[in-house]
């Protein structure tokens, strides 16, 4: 068993909607505590507001989370959850260093995606992201929320990152995040950060 000291900290952003923190998202930790087993701890924190997300309200939540994480933290947004962490990601760097930044089905907001009064559109940010950290990207085909077109979007706009198309699959990837986490587990041999 790994001791919480050596464990790897991943930090689970939810998406919006009354009631999706206990009843739609918690499906996904629980599969994602599952597949990564005990040498990760899934901090699944609930966001202020969950039924009418803002920015404002996000931000200053999501850099309290950041400030607790050890170095090597694994950053986990799931649909609005994910475009709000990437903004917040662009506008002020966590604390510790970064071993991934995972999107699940997240909405692009710019260009052919969608729009927001708060949120600039993400073109470029791969040059407003942490160094180094790699970003994975995962959408279902099948997701009939956020259109998989905004997967490719995210492509444009971070080039290097690894994309995962995933037939079959859901704006909740059918509640199996087994793929994310062998993809996270594969980043061991990767040295965290910069």
């Amino acid at each position: 068993m790994a001791d919480v000291e050596s464990r790897k900290d991943v930090l689970f952003v939810q998406g919006a909607g009354q009631g999706v923190h206990a009843e739609w998202d918690l499906k996904l930790v629980e599969s994602l505590r599952r597949e990564l087993g005990r040498g990760y701890e899934v901090h699944y924190p609930l966001m202020p507001n969950e039924a009418d997300p803002t920015l404002a309200t996000w931000k200053p939540a999501l850099e309290k989370e950041f400030a607790a994480l050890r170095n090597g933290a694994i950053l986990v947004g799931h649909s609005v959850g994910g475009a709000i962490l990437i903004n917040v990601l662009t506008q002020s760097a966590p604390t510790p260093n970064l071993a991934a930044i995972v999107l699940i089905a997240a909405p692009f907001i710019g260009a052919d995606g969608w729009t927001s009064e708060e949120i600039a559109p993400q073109s470029g940010l791969d040059k407003r992201l942490p160094v180094g950290v790699p970003v994975l990207l995962y959408h279902g085909e099948d997701d009939d929320i956020v259109p998989v077109a905004h997967v490719e979007l995210y492509a444009r706009a971070i080039p290097a990152a690894h994309v995962r198309r995933l037939a079959g699959r859901d704006h909740q990837l059918n509640n199996d995040l087994a793929a994310v986490a062998a993809h996270i587990r594969a980043l061991e041999s990767r040295p965290a950060g910069r």
